[in-house]
């Protein structure tokens, strides 16, 4: 079944790409076999190997004793920690151990309308009283995950002092309690005992105790007999994680709380082997996490930093490793960046503040560089002068990984200095706040991506639940440093992949040329025959370029170029360079970034082409 995939603040319905077979097959600067979730070996040549098989980063569990190690299994196999840790197993009272100091940043203005008794996500405001904190009645998805992480904990923190804070706190933290009086036999049992809310809901309750603990005595006790059995149920369960995210949040709550609650140790020993091992499966080798979404890095990032504050508050280091994992989390995020330090629109995540992601970057205390060459996380980076490019050269992530999937191999975004020229829409993820949930799939589609699109087709199948289907399975890279005539450089980037060759018998190529100076970046569109010999007949093509939302575009008069105003007063033209195909301006979206969408514009070359093949040349330039 098709889908019209052409962008308009609209629903759509996503394509059912057909199976392609998987290719055991690997030429020089391709990558091939999805169900290889290894690394191919380094290559000798220039050429670059990124793509779905994505490394895992080897991680043993801590150094520990003969004795630690004892521990640790008789606590896997059920033995009360108790029991383990204190003389003839008698059980201390619960109670916290030490107050953490978070340095990670909230949002003043979500703390300000929780006060005010109103829950704010992306835009959009849903008063506290008419939430059901039991999950019956199913809310959004932002909005469910920030209810039941407690994640507002710190965007409350964030507003007010902890007397004024700490009653608002208490009575969300009471009305959520009466709600789910105790842990339920498994996980799934509604949004509140996910294990990835879970995980994150217990790491935030001991991050930010003095906001819950500190009224009445009552309160108290219940709210620690809590912590208690959640800790306990997470010990159980945490294996059966939705994801690996979910799994790696799961893992920081039992750390966390065997720091912080008594007779701590048998859990602390067997959280982190288990986070270890997590962490491991959750990331490749350069520090991109599987699922290729900026959002999950945050994440990855976000909890380790919590966890490293648990460590210190009782006066310990955390694990070598998990700094080392923190280290390689930082740089690819940072590739991610545009000029205004907020983030690129990739897999359902959105432009994210560059005040937010620069405050993450300080709490993880990392100085670093962005990563230029992600090779397998799969985004090349070119900086040129004032100029950024981000590439996307991968396919996208497997199944098991995706949390917000998008078909957008191919696709690049441009910025120069604190503007956006070329984006994607992006935001898929932020649905249910101002963005409605109707449009997910649509966020998520080809067409939302500054790429080249056959049929109104994705080029890799988008499903429902943030799932990906079958499409792209192999992408081909090639990145190279040339001269100019001017005497100064330019950086090609070439990338191919196969999402269209079954349907269609075509290969999409995009051969992309910046100057070092980045006043200039030419592009070439190719659809080359999958086979030996191509297919007849004719296909619907559309090039599409999503303008920033400062952008201010108008068509010259012969129809093949536009000229691109920014509010620093500097004037770009885009032009065309094919007589195939008619090019229009036409309506869009761009998700900023607090998650709010932005009516936008885009440019789009569209038209038929040979199923022999076809080339779509195009410039944007800056004039003087």
């Amino acid at each position: 079944m098709g889908a019209d995939t052409r962008f308009s603040p609209a629903a759509w319905n996503p394509d059912n790409a057909r199976a392609l077979p998987l290719s055991r097959e690997t030429e020089e600067g391709v990558v091939t076999g999805i169900a290889d979730n290894r690394a191919p070996a380094p290559a000798e040549t220039p050429h670059i190997e990124p793509g779905r098989a994505l490394a895992l980063v080897d991680f043993s569990p801590p150094s520990v004793g003969v004795g630690e190690r004892l521990i640790r299994m008789a606590y896997r196999m059920g033995v009360p920690g108790a029991m383990l840790s204190g003389p003839m197993g008698k059980k201390a009272r619960t109670r916290l151990l030490a107050t953490v100091n978070n340095t990670l940043p909230g949002s003043r203005a979500a703390g300000t309308a929780i006060r005010a008794g109103h829950f704010l996500v992306h835009g959009a405001k849903t008063p506290i009283a008419q939430v059901d904190f039991a999950g019956a009645a199913r809310v959004t998805p932002p909005l469910e995950k920030v209810v039941h992480s407690f994640s507002w904990l710190t965007d409350l923190e964030a507003c007010a002092a902890r007397e004024q804070a700490a009653p608002v706190a208490e009575r969300v933290l009471m009305a959520w309690l009466q709600a789910n009086p105790k842990p339920p036999t498994k996980p799934g049992k509604g949004p509140a005992w996910s294990v990835g809310n879970t995980g994150a809901r217990l790491a935030n309750w001991l991050a930010h105790a003095p906001l819950i603990l500190s009224g009445e005595k009552a309160l108290r006790i219940r709210t620690l007999a809590h912590i208690a059995a959640t800790a306990r149920w997470l010990d159980r369960h945490v294996t059966n994680a939705e994801d690996g995210l979910a799994e790696v949040a799961g893992w920081v709550g039992i750390v966390a709380a065997g720091l912080l609650l008594p007779d701590g140790r048998p859990r602390r020993l067997y959280g982190e082997a288990g986070l270890i091992k997590a962490l491991g499966e959750l990331m490749g080798d350069d520090g991109g996490v599987l699922s290729r979404s900026p959002l999950a890095q945050m994440e990855a990032i976000a909890l380790l930093v919590r966890l490293r504050g648990c460590y210190h508050a009782t006066r310990r280091d955390a694990p070598p490793a998990v700094e080392r994992v923190v280290e390689l989390l930082v740089p690819p995020l940072l590739a991610l960046t545009h000029g205004d330090g907020g983030l690129g629109s990739w897999q359902g995540g959105w432009a994210v503040d560059g005040a937010d992601v620069e405050a993450l970057i300080q709490a993880s205390g990392v100085r670093t560089r962005p990563l230029r060459d992600v090779r397998q996380w799969g985004y090349q980076r070119v900086s040129a002068h004032k100029s950024i490019l981000q590439f996307d050269t991968a396919p996208p992530p497997m199944p098991a990984q995706a949390r917000f999937g998008c078909a957008s191999t191919l696709a690049f975004e441009f910025s120069h200095g604190m503007h956006r020229i070329v984006v994607n829409c992006g935001g898929a993820a932020s649905g249910g706040g101002l963005v409605p949930v109707r449009l997910e799939q649509g966020l998520r589609a080809t067409a939302a991506h500054s790429t080249l699109t056959l049929d109104d087709a994705n080029s890799t199948a988008v499903l429902i639940n943030g799932m990906i289907g079958s499409g792209v399975t192999e992408v081909a890279v090639d990145r190279k440093t040339l001269p100019q005539e001017t005497g100064s450089n330019a950086t090609r980037l070439e990338a191919s992949h196969n999402g269209y060759a079954t349907r269609y018998g075509l290969t999409h190529q995009r051969i992309l040329l910046l100057r070092d100076d980045g006043s200039e970046l030419r592009g070439e569109d190719l659809l080359l025959p999958a086979g030996k010999k191509g297919k007849r007949g004719k296909v619907g093509f559309a090039v599409r370029f999503h303008l920033g939302p400062e952008v201010d575009v108008n068509l010259t008069a012969d129809g093949k170029g536009a000229g691109l105003s920014l509010p620093d007063g500097s004037y770009w033209q885009f032009r065309s360079a094919t007589d195939e195909g008619e090019m229009t301006v036409e309506d869009s979206l761009w998700v900023d970034g607090q998650g709010r969408p932005q009516a936008t514009q885009q440019i789009v070359v569209q038209g038929m082409v040979s199923r022999g093949g076809g080339t779509f040349g195009w410039i944007i330039k800056k004039m003087n």
